[in-house]
């Protein structure tokens, strides 16, 4: 600015500049505001350098040429030249929101830049106009934010956890108000649960799926974000050490400008906090904004905790009419799979069980009762339990429906009504005569995936009578149907099977299909293939039940896991030994610990619970499963390149096991993977 050859424009050498023209350029030159001076009748140019990154290309041609030149493609439109020359003639202007025919380049697109501006006439000393003065205060960052904060808005409609409503909010702070820090916290119960944000963590699609990493933090605890939780008052500090006293890394100790707002809720208590590592003034644009986004949370907040309070009404419910643990017996394998359909926050009315008989012999049953509430579960809960009763004072199939047939029966005229829709599947085991009996009250028909030893597997439905439901006037029948070792029996509700838009006689076909197709007979394994065989949601609930005649007996063991930073060594030093012990092979042995590590970590990081690590071996396979008791929800499959340190054990699981899935429960999750053991 200063070098430019001012002497051959209107204004000429800088030293013989009237006094109000120095002063006037010097204000611009100071200003790190975009500002300007058009001088003379032609509006020459002098400006800063905020006024230059302005003007892009223009610059540094424009210094000292008329402002029409400079401008000439655009200087004819309304809102450009007209304005400037009324400044000259003595008329003042303001314009608080306009998008001005230049290219803010952020991200990487090119977005219009909304701006502040103003126009005013400039005097010499003796009062004369000599030119104009304009300026112009870029708001196209408050402009998006609005933005921001409607999509933001969008976006906590779709949440039902906490898990979502903190994993959106981070998101939106981190990039909204382009910040270093961003913290969360939530009252429970007297303590607090507190997660953050670091700008630059690297989150890929697979992380943002996982919930969020929460810490505790005691009732009385300094952080700023907490104290305005319990005071429900805002709280600024534009430079300073405000985390000094509860920094818990470096990240912590380098901010030194924080804002920490309280949610606006009347039942849950929170505090949302953005930090940033230079002082940062507050201004009243971004407290407002701040402040409507700290309402916008606390709403969400609100409808979440409610929804966790049903669900874990509904998990409790679902649970007590589950069996808590499956038979363990030496020639039998069993596995079931249940998740409620509809959004999860209800009861459903499928069940299953397995129980061993007096005569030494496997009880297996699956039953639907329709419904998806309350009553639902309670009906199903007293089938169950009536079921069992019956079955263990005289187990032939077909008197156990028979007498179910009669309870329901009872229980519909009781209730004054006829709409009590039982279904059930019953089947005795007999391991020693290598056969099932079975029998149906309107239920679909089991299916058998038979692996003969010189012959490939092949799946087949039991030409089972179904009967009517139970409750009006059921008389089962009875099928009895050879079970080799080899053999997998898998009992399944029609949730699994049915979808809207395809004919019954297809899901059917799709889940034979699968079974069939299965790497192993493992029930485990294929309690997961029969969940995924037919594409498509389902609004009804899907329960499994599979049970496998093994060839041989398999070894199992297990470990509690307690929730303890030591605890992933632990499984590695008892898995290791144990899988020796067996005479695994090393390279099998060497897999199965990296993934059971990993699982381990896993479970413990993110469902913050106890876990229990199980495994099977046979001399086809290996079987391991961690289960947690949190709520963590399904795990969705992804490549081993998409996924980052946080998610690297479903990873790993992709790479180095032959089979793996999750057993969503009500009980938490289960990953499990199955590795095959290669032929001597």
């Amino acid at each position: 600015m200063l070098a430019h050859p001012w002497a051959s424009t209107p204004l000429g050498a800088p030293e013989r500049w009237n006094p109000a023209v120095r002063a006037v350029a010097d204000l611009i030159l100071a200003s790190p505001v975009p500002m300007a001076l058009l001088y003379g009748d032609d509006l020459v140019l002098l400006y800063n350098d905020g006024y230059a990154e302005l003007i892009g290309p223009r610059h540094p041609e424009a210094l000292g040429r008329p402002a029409a030149e400079v401008f000439a493609d655009i200087w004819p439109d309304p809102g450009i030249g007209d304005v400037i020359e009324r400044a000259y003639r003595g008329e003042s202007f303001l314009e608080r929101e306009a998008v001005l025919p230049v290219e803010q380049h952020l991200g990487g697109t090119a977005e219009p830049a909304v701006f502040t501006r103003g126009h005013s006439p400039v005097r010499d000393s003796t009062g004369r106009i000599i030119g104009v003065l304009t300026v112009a205060a870029q708001t196209t960052q408050l402009t998006q934010q609005l933005q921001s904060l409607s999509d933001f808005a969008a976006a906590l409609s779709g949440t039902l956890t906490l898990d979502d409503v903190a994993r959106v909010t981070l998101q939106y702070a981190i990039n909204s108000f382009d910040a270093d820090r961003v913290s969360f916290a939530i009252d429970e119960g007297g303590n607090w649960r507190m997660v953050r944000r670091i700008r630059g963590e690297l989150l890929d699609e697979a992380d943002e799926r996982l919930p969020p990493l929460w810490r505790r933090a005691p009732a009385e605890s300094p952080a700023p974000v907490v104290v305005t939780a319990r005071s429900g008052v805002p709280c600024y500090a534009s430079d300073g050490q405000p985390l000094r006293d509860t920094a818990v890394d470096r990240h912590d100790q380098k901010i030194r400008a924080l804002a920490a707002l309280p949610l606006r809720s009347s039942v849950i208590r929170g505090g949302l906090e953005v930090g940033y590592q230079i002082p940062h003034t507050w201004p009243a644009a971004e407290r407002a904004l701040l402040a409507a986004a700290a309402e916008l949370v606390g709403q969400a907040a609100e409808r979440a905790r409610r929804f966790e309070t049903q669900h874990g009404t509904a998990q409790l419910l679902q649970r007590s009419m589950l069996p808590e643990q499956l038979p363990d017996l030496p020639r039998l394998r069993i596995a079931a799979r249940y998740a409620p359909g509809v959004d999860g926050n209800a009861a459903g009315g499928d069940f299953y069980d397995a129980f061993v008989l007096p005569t030494g012999a496997l009880g297996v049953v699956l039953g639907d009762v329709a419904g998806h509430d309350v009553q639902a579960a309670a009906r199903m809960g007293q089938v169950r339990a009536a079921l069992r009763a019956l079955a263990l004072t005289d187990p032939r199939p077909d008197a156990v429906l028979a007498g179910l047939d009669r309870l329901v029966a009872s229980l519909g005229t009781e209730g004054g009504t006829h709409e009590l829709f039982v279904t059930v599947v019953f089947g005795v085991i007999d391991v020693h005569r290598e056969r099932i009996t079975l029998a149906s009250a309107g239920h679909p028909a089991p299916l058998i995936r038979r692996c003969p030893e010189d012959g490939e597997p092949a799946a087949e439905y039991v030409e089972l009578p179904a009967g009517a439901p139970l409750g009006l006037g059921c008389r089962p029948r009875t099928a009895t149907v050879p079970f080799r070792p080899g053999d997998t029996l898998l009992l399944f509700s029609d949730g699994v099977v049915e979808r809207r838009w395809q004919d019954l006689t297809a899901g059917l076909d799709g889940l034979s299909i699968a079974v069939t197709a299965a790497s192993s007979g493992d029930p485990r394994a294929l309690c997961a293939v029969a969940t995924g065989a037919v594409p498509g949601a389902t609004e009804d609930d899907v329960a499994v039940l599979a049970v496998e005649h093994a060839v041989r007996p398999s070894r199992s063991a297990s470990m509690e896991v307690p929730a303890e930073p030591t605890a992933p060594s632990r499984v590695r030093h008892w898995m290791t030994a144990q899988l020796t012990d067996w005479r695994v092979a090393e390279a099998v042995v060497g897999a199965a610990v990296l993934c059971t590590s990993e699982l381990t970590t896993n479970a413990l990081l993110h469902a913050g619970t106890a876990a229990r690590v199980e495994i099977d071996l046979s001399a086809e396979r290996l079987l391991v499963s961690v289960a947690d008791s949190g709520t963590r929800g399904t795990v969705t499959r992804a490549q081993t390149d998409t996924l980052s340190s946080r998610g690297r054990g479903l990873g790993l699981i992709e790479e180095l096991s032959d089979a793996w899935g999750t057993d969503p429960t009500v009980r938490g999750s289960t990953v499990w993977f199955e590795i095959l053991i290669p032929a001597e």
